[in-house]
């Protein structure tokens, strides 16, 4: 995979969803790639990759991990090719009443997915992307970094510190040739919810955005070296915009109409 003059780009979690759709992306935009999940459905899909010009190179770990970030950055220094764009997708979520519902374990791996996971590669990437002097991040965020998130407390609670994350060292790396871009979308049409096991909520069940807007939305911010993007649809952008300037309690209680176990059906 060295001989390609093509840019690589780095995605996490790009077996579906947003992080599918931000890998078709890159591939269209005449990037080749390094795509990581944790299951054997990324090799299945590398070939949907290809088929838009790209060089693909999949990568099977657990980056909840520190085992799988490390075997991931070890494969990317293996191409002997700098990291052009990364895009710092992977996440999973949790849902249900923390004290009352949820299990530790669950959120423990969140957190080492969601934030350890994130610190982590960003550490080892970033750091040659300085002395090369060059470089776009992505980090995937999400408009629940706006506000709590009760029934979602330990989700958005992440998703907050990725946000802040993002942009201090977007500050740190001012003047550098590299630039940091946090992707803030709203509900999005994945197998998140499922995955957290919230079908019963109210956001669970509703109408979302498509993913393909959304990484599209993401890219695009990217390119242009943008700060953060709330992506999706207006309604979305409207809701992240509104919960900027509404206190953490409006919000809170916003959110718990939305997650709580039950509310679909109410």
């Amino acid at each position: 995979m060295d001989s390609s003059t093509r840019p690589l780009a780095v995605v996490t979690g790009a077996s579906s969803g947003i992080g599918y759709e931000l890998a078709k992306q890159f591939a269209q935009n005449g990037f080749d790639l390094i795509v990581t999940a944790t299951g054997e459905q990324i090799d299945r899909v590398a070939q949907n990759f290809q088929d838009l010009g790209a060089e693909v190179e999949t990568v099977q770990a657990d980056l909840a991990t520190y085992d799988g970030v490390e075997a991931l950055y070890s494969r990317i220094k293996a191409t002997n090719r700098p990291v052009d764009a990364i895009a710092i997708n992977a996440g999973v979520g949790v849902g249900g009443d923390f004290a009352r519902q949820t299990d530790l374990k669950d959120e423990l791996n969140l957190i080492n997915l969601n934030v350890v996971s994130t610190v982590h590669l960003a550490k080892r990437v970033l750091k040659d992307m300085v002395e090369r002097g060059s470089g776009r991040v992505l980090f995937t965020a999400s408009i629940a970094a706006l506000q709590p998130g009760p029934f979602e407390a330990v989700y958005a609670a992440s998703k907050a510190f990725v946000k802040s994350f993002a942009e201090a060292i977007r500050n740190e790396l001012k003047g550098t040739g590299i630039t940091v871009t946090a992707l803030m979308p709203g509900p999005t049409e994945t197998n998140f919810f499922h995955r957290a096991g919230m079908d019963d909520t109210k956001v669970g069940a509703d109408k979302k955005d498509s993913a393909e807007q959304v990484a599209k939305q993401g890219f695009e911010a990217l390119m242009q070296g943008k700060d953060h993007i709330i992506a999706g649809s207006l309604q979305t952008k409207i809701q992240g915009t509104v919960s900027q300037v509404l206190s953490d309690t409006i919000n809170a209680e916003t959110h718990r109409k939305l997650s709580e176990p039950g509310s679909a059906n109410k």
